[in-house]
């Protein structure tokens, strides 16, 4: 069991370590944004050092993009992990995952398809349901993104 556990923590720490990049990026993209609006101006003229306009201005304006991104990218880990766990090179045998279900019930999917629709199904209400989340965090954290209301 150690070893399976092992292979799991690798594919965890795989998906972690490929996943960030895109976060960092978007971020990296409003700061550099930010960065030239009025009121960092504004706050660099009054002599505050730098430490001071990431922490008071510039972190504060792109939590609403953190957030957004962190919960995509936790749909897209989900997707990855099951579509990886599937083809075989995933989370292995005894230990259960989505695509590992979905792989499994191949043999089923004539005399038993819910042993392939329910995992299936999950997949797709835990991604969808992450999609939503982070749509919703957008609308409440980005004070410019404002939907009409009718």
């Amino acid at each position: 069991m150690g070893i399976l556990m092992l292979t799991a923590m690798l594919v965890v720490a795989g998906i972690g370590m490929t996943s960030w990049m895109d976060v960092t990026r978007m971020v990296r993209g409003q700061v550099l944004a930010l960065r030239e609006q009025e009121f960092v101006t504004g706050a660099r003229g009054l002599g505050a050092s730098s430490t001071r306009i990431m922490a008071r201005h510039l972190l504060p304006n792109t939590v609403g993009i953190i957030a957004v991104a962190g919960t995509l990218s936790v749909a897209h880990a989900i997707l990855l992990e099951s579509y990886t766990s599937f083809l075989g090179y995933g989370i292995q045998r005894p230990l259960a995952s989505w695509g590992n279900m979905l792989n499994n019930a191949q043999s089923y999917f004539v005399s038993a398809p819910w042993v392939a629709i329910f995992p299936g199904v999950m997949i797709t209400l835990a991604v969808t349901s992450f999609n939503f989340l982070g749509d919703g965090l957008r609308d409440a954290l980005d004070p410019r993104h404002t939907r009409s209301r009718t």
